[in-house]
């Protein structure tokens, strides 16, 4: 059917009252300004919400995650102690700096490790107990000041902690 059959079709629809006389000039002006346009061709996707971090945000996300894993020794039996070495080294390549945060959390959880075997022959003489438990306080509070402080953007050197490794220089 072409459009001059189409115009005829609606006029005979408009005459016999099936069509109001807007519908009428509505239609009309549809057949007349042609077929509607084909729906646009999709564009490219959009990149995706989640952009690439830069490198100091990176660090800092990464150097929290690092220290407030060593809390995970309270949920999983050696999770303290696995979690932040993995982190580490898996991300201490990609992303310069994380290595001396790594370094700083092993020479902490090596440090609580010694401090605990000594306190632990202390306990015969009771004053372990107490030494236990200080322990206790500070391998929960150190690696929560050392997590807010990597969110910041500072590595901090946690106190009482041995050094035994150093990060590489690169």
């Amino acid at each position: 059917m072409n459009i001059a059959d189409e115009i005829q079709k609606l006029s005979d629809l408009h005459r016999s009252g099936a069509l109001s006389d807007a519908e009428f000039e509505t239609a009309k002006a549809k057949l007349l300004t042609g077929p509607p346009a084909p729906p646009a061709t999709p564009l490219a996707p959009k990149p995706s919400a989640v952009s690439v971090m830069s490198p100091e945000a990176a660090l800092k996300q990464w150097g929290l995650f690092l220290h407030l894993s060593l809390l995970a020794g309270f949920l999983v039996p050696l999770g303290g102690l696995v979690v932040p070495i993995v982190i580490w080294q898996m991300k201490k390549q990609e992303i310069p700096g994380l290595d001396e945060h790594g370094c700083n959390a092993v020479n902490f959880i090596i440090s609580m490790f010694i401090y605990g075997a000594i306190c632990i022959p202390l306990c015969f003489i009771f004053i372990g107990f107490f030494l236990l438990v200080i322990l206790g306080i500070l391998g929960v509070v150190f690696p929560i000041i050392a997590a807010l402080k990597a969110n910041e953007g500072v590595c901090w050197k946690y106190p009482m902690a041995i050094t035994f490794l150093k990060p590489s220089i690169t």
